[in-house]
């Protein structure tokens, strides 16, 4: 085996810690890959054999890379309130084993939303100490700020996170019959029965994408329903999916996808449906997941 290949062979161990970084810090699954593949091309031109850990290398040069795109799309201002995440999308009866590896430690559809509310910085200290625990003194560089300031990021951040439930508090099952519950009622038109099935202070949030011009939140039950009555006629092309890990549901007008929702669900009723409807991200979600 030639050197570049057992380097690709090591690269290819650490690859699904790296996309789960990435996807956390990005969220986008593509964005993700070009992060990790980007991790790869910088290994490829450097002296791995001077590298003592390469598993602490490779998510250093991961989080530099991400940090680098999300500022970017800070800099593009795409995000002043905060861009939907690209969710994963798999059958009910489970993510594969690549979309596994990515969704450990509940990173459902709920908690990427929080995250694009954080600053960069605070997202990359949160992710890489709270989440994939490493030290504050090796994520200080990567931010350019002392351990004792980075600590203070990640806190600023853990602060938000645990201000907004951002887990169901009912098991996979239970959420798909609330899911369930909810469409029925969509698509019999039932205004009553709709306001049963959701949180007297649920909030819908929708992305239609930088051509529609319209990021859309709203507030209370009411609300809710009524923006779920005005999409009626849409409620016959869902079908049952899991979003994140996460009871959820996909809408199709004919063969084309029109929008991946996500629900939290606590209490027995949804707390919070998250919509992605941009056509050109909903263009990168596979979905042919779905088919088999």
């Amino acid at each position: 085996m030639t050197d570049t290949a057992a380097l690709a062979d090591q690269f290819e161990a650490h690859r699904p810690r790296l996309r789960a970084v990435a996807y956390r810090m990005l969220g986008s699954v593509t964005e993700a890959d070009d992060a990790v593949q980007e991790a790869w091309l910088r290994l490829s031109r450097s002296d791995a054999g001077g590298i003592d850990n390469l598993g602490g290398w490779l998510t250093t040069v991961t989080a530099r890379v991400c940090l680098d795109m999300l500022r970017t799309r800070r800099a593009r201002r795409e995000d002043l309130t905060g861009q939907m995440p690209e969710p994963l999308v798999s059958a009910v009866d489970g993510p594969d084993p690549e979309q596994e590896a990515i969704l450990a430690d509940q990173v459902g559809l709920a908690l990427l939303v929080v995250l694009e509310t954080l600053a960069p910085a605070e997202r990359l200290a949160f992710v890489l100490h709270d989440v994939f625990a490493v030290p504050f003194d090796e994520i200080a560089p990567i931010v350019d700020r002392t351990p004792t300031a980075t600590r203070q990021l990640a806190s600023r951040a853990r602060r938000r996170v645990q201000g907004s439930p951002t887990e169901p508090d009912v098991d996979l099952r239970r959420q798909q019959e609330v899911v369930d519950a909810f469409l029925a009622a969509s698509r019999a038109g039932e205004f009553g029965r709709l306001l049963e099935i959701l949180d007297p202070d649920a909030v819908v949030r929708a992305d239609y994408g930088p051509r529609a011009g319209a990021r859309l939140e709203v507030h209370g039950a009411e609300a809710v329903v009524e923006q779920a009555m005005s999409f009626r006629h849409l409620a016959a092309g869902a079908r049952r999916a899991l979003v994140n890990g996460a009871a959820g549901l996909v809408v199709f007008t004919g063969d084309r996808p029109y929008a991946v929702l996500g629900f939290t669900v606590r209490g027995d009723r949804i707390a919070e449906i998250d919509i992605l409807a941009d056509p050109a991200r909903l263009a990168r979600i596979d979905l042919t997941v779905l088919d088999a």
